[in-house]
């Protein structure tokens, strides 16, 4: 019988190898993403003390309201990214590391990147 993978066991499964190599500190904290079928989501984590210091997303009502219907498409991540950006400059910081979420850097995940960066985040 045809066994097919599980998608979402694999991408844990390079989620928490990709973790192992990368942490999130206070001056350098972790910009972490996550795509579902419908929206994206984006959060800036401090490792060191296990703390979420901010987030953006589809959901959120100022991203939210600059789109016009779907949100789950390259346009929504990258108003995501930009609003993620401006957020983190707004609070001082400059410098990220990046966690795909052991997604590809493709699409969705690349457009939410490239606006970040283009808002003035280094990574």
């Amino acid at each position: 019988m045809f066994h097919r993978p599980d998608r979402r066991v694999a991408r844990l499964r390079r989620h928490v190898r990709l973790r192992k190599k990368i942490s999130g500190t206070t001056e350098r904290p972790r910009l972490s993403v996550f795509r579902s079928l419908n929206h994206i989501y984006a959060q800036l984590i401090d490792d060191s003390n296990g703390t979420t210091i901010m987030t953006a997303s589809t959901v959120d009502p100022e991203v939210k309201s600059k789109l016009k219907g779907k949100c789950g498409n390259i346009n929504a991540a990258k108003a995501v990214g930009n609003a993620i950006g401006q957020k983190a400059i707004a609070k001082g910081i400059k410098q990220v590391v990046f966690d795909r979420g052991g997604q590809i850097y493709h699409g969705r995940v690349k457009a939410l990147a490239e606006a970040a960066r283009e808002s003035g985040l280094e990574f």
